[in-house]
């Protein structure tokens, strides 16, 4: 796997989209001190390093989100970084493996996927940190890391998820309302149940009836691709809904959004797309005219700050958990379709996302307390 990784010099990465790095990030130290930031200083002996799962750093989404974020914070700190590129499941081991013999002091794993191999690699390297993205890595199931040098990065997208769910109710003209997932693992589901939500609020607030196919609430189970790539597969599910008269669509799984996309354009119909993890219309504007909004994760932000702590001798495994009160996740402005949702719907998106933040409205997830 050595012939697949890239090493870059004194990071520097076009287009970098971060959240405001003012954001307060629980879980997250102070300003990181002083570092030379390449102006001729003594330079940190720091290495951070990422492996992607086999979606690839190009993929518009958490991918690309926990590159860039890498990216920043290696330019913050004046050094070198590290990536892998994993093609498939069973490079991971492999990959992990090549970056601890290049001596990389901290290892960013993206996606649950990794979580398995980044354990293992933990556990067999305890002087080299490990940061996860989206998994706590408690293969246990006992509700702690299992490993002392790994940082979680999780994210209650159902938060987000529950105004992106209210707002396509309001919006929606066909009265139906769609969602499907690459495969069933709680970080996917997370943003179809949260939304489904939203969608339940309103009708109970607005004694409408609001339908939503893809995801069974009660079940705990929908359509899904069983993969994460933009495919046919990707495609005929998203024209199932389309068939099922869904005016608004939510494809959770990094690329499989350009297959729905491909089925909106193909039925000549008004519907919507609403993107996941980066806002979409910003990191993939070939689709932006079908973009209501995005359900967003600041991972990013949260690597950035984890990286920068961790370079300046204060890595912190204390799980980060992203909220709407932390600005950790939320949802992407309407763009193009701002003029297609009324003034008051965008309001009363405000109202519930305080009234979240507050407490006062509970959004049932797998990470809420």
């Amino acid at each position: 796997m050595e012939d697949t990784v890239r090493i870059t010099k004194k990071a520097a990465f076009s287009g970098l989209a971060l959240v405001s790095t003012a954001a307060l990030l629980a879980g997250c130290g102070s300003a990181p001190e002083e570092t030379d930031g390449g102006d001729g200083g003594e330079a940190l002996d720091y290495l951070p390093c990422m492996v992607s799962d086999f979606g690839g750093f190009d993929d518009k989404s958490f991918n690309q989100l926990g590159f860039e974020g890498m990216v920043a914070a290696a330019e913050e700190l004046g050094v070198e970084y590290t990536e892998v590129e994993s093609q498939a499941e069973t490079d991971y081991n492999a990959n992990l493996q090549n970056l601890v013999d290049q001596g990389c002091n901290t290892i960013v794993t993206v996606g649950f996927a990794l979580a398995p191999a980044a354990l293992e690699s933990a556990l067999a390297n305890p002087d080299v940190e490990y940061v996860s993205i989206d998994d706590t890595v408690d293969q246990d199931f006992d509700g702690t890391t299992d490993a002392e040098n790994i940082k979680p990065l999780i994210f209650d997208t159902a938060q987000a998820a529950f105004l992106a769910g209210y707002l396509s109710a309001g919006v929606s003209q066909t009265g139906v309302v769609g969602t499907f997932g690459g495969q069933n693992f709680p970080t996917v589901s997370v943003f179809m149940d949260g939304f489904a939500q939203g969608v339940d609020y309103y009708n109970e607030e607005m004694g409408a009836d609001v339908q939503v196919v893809g995801w069974d609430r009660e079940a705990q189970d929908g359509s899904f691709t069983g993969g994460f790539e933009a495919n046919d597969t990707a495609r005929q599910i998203a024209q199932g809904l389309i068939d099922q008269n869904a005016d608004i669509i939510l494809p959770v799984g990094g690329p499989i959004y350009q297959s729905a996309a491909a089925a909106i354009r193909d039925s000549g119909r008004e519907i919507a797309l609403i993107g996941v993890d980066a806002d979409v219309y910003e990191t993939d504007p070939s689709v932006g005219d079908l973009l209501l909004t995005s359900v967003l994760k600041g991972i990013d932000v949260a690597v950035h700050e984890a990286i920068v702590e961790a370079g300046n001798g204060n890595f912190d495994p204390t799980p980060f958990v992203g909220t709407l009160e932390n600005e950790g996740v939320g949802i992407a402005s309407f763009h193009d379709w701002e003029d297609r949702v009324p003034a008051e719907l965008a309001t009363k998106i405000e109202e519930l996302q305080a009234a979240i933040i507050a407490g006062e409205i509970a959004v049932e997830s797998y990470l809420a307390e």
